[in-house]
């Protein structure tokens, strides 16, 4: 393992000049070389040997290598072609030994053919944008795949829908999906500094852990489609959202059968 100085933004910044790289700001590339945070985020993982992690946008590898020196064996999806090289010099030894993989292109695309070809891992991670987080998370959850730990790092805001009960002013529909498959909790709050180059947004980092009254869905898919359209128009009520979906008395019968009064709105 040859790696720089990950709490140094002088030395990340030689790196990067070095190899005629500049960061992408639409990847949403941003280095946390906050030490001390990086390690509270991956002892969240509780990480022993042989644990297998998909770690999403890795960077220059900061949390690729704690999590490799805790042992674990990591695959690393990587969209920047840059990244992607630097990362193979860095870690030649840990890939040669079969310890870390690296798959490069847009995850939204390799994390569907990785898991068609290998087991779901132990554990989910990484740095996300708002919209990779959604899509990700509620991709996973509608093929049936849930990991025993997925701890994301997202903008704060976010973090506060994926954890906000109804009645809340961020309740959402991507609320709801995650709290339908995972207990979600704060691990911690990252603060700009914590990262070069600094954002124009707060950060937090979440735990996301398998429900145990998961249920049984027949059809994930037109749950999560049911959802949406709940939230599409959200003064409307409950009964009028539904109505795009299906019949008007399939509707009141459900609501009936459920015990929700046909006014009421979505955010109740």
């Amino acid at each position: 393992m040859n790696c720089p100085d990950y709490n140094s933004p002088t030395a990340l910044k030689t790196i990067l000049d070095e190899n005629s790289m500049a960061m992408q700001k639409k990847f949403g590339q941003n280095f946390l070389v906050n030490e001390n945070a990086r390690k509270k985020i991956v002892d969240s993982l509780s990480i022993s040997d042989g644990i297998r992690v998909w770690e999403i946008g890795p960077g220059l590898g900061a949390m690729t290598s704690e999590l490799l020196s805790r042992g674990a064996v990591v695959t690393a999806f990587e969209i920047d072609r840059g990244f992607a090289r630097l990362l193979r010099r860095f870690f030649c030894d840990e890939i040669a030994d079969g310890k870390l993989k690296i798959v490069e292109g847009d995850a939204m695309k390799t994390i569907k053919k990785e898991l068609l070809l290998n087991e779901i891992p132990d554990r989910f991670f990484g740095n996300l944008p708002y919209n990779i987080a959604s899509q990700i998370i509620g991709g996973t959850i509608e093929v049936g795949v849930r990991f025993e730990k997925l701890v994301v790092t997202v903008q704060k805001e976010v973090a506060e829908r994926m954890a906000s009960r109804a009645g809340e002013k961020e309740y959402s529909s991507f609320s709801v999906l995650c709290q339908w498959a995972y207990n979600v909790r704060t691990v911690a709050d990252l603060a700009g500094g914590s990262f070069w180059p600094v954002p124009n947004v707060a950060s937090r980092t979440v735990l996301l852990e398998p429900t145990n009254d998961f249920p049984n869905c027949k059809n994930s898919e037109f749950f999560r489609k049911m959802v949406r359209t709940l939230f599409s128009s959200r003064r409307k009520t409950v009964r009028n959202n539904l109505l795009s979906i299906s019949s008007a008395q399939i509707v009141d019968d459900s609501l009936l059968a459920c015990g929700i009064s046909p006014s009421s709105s979505v955010e109740t």
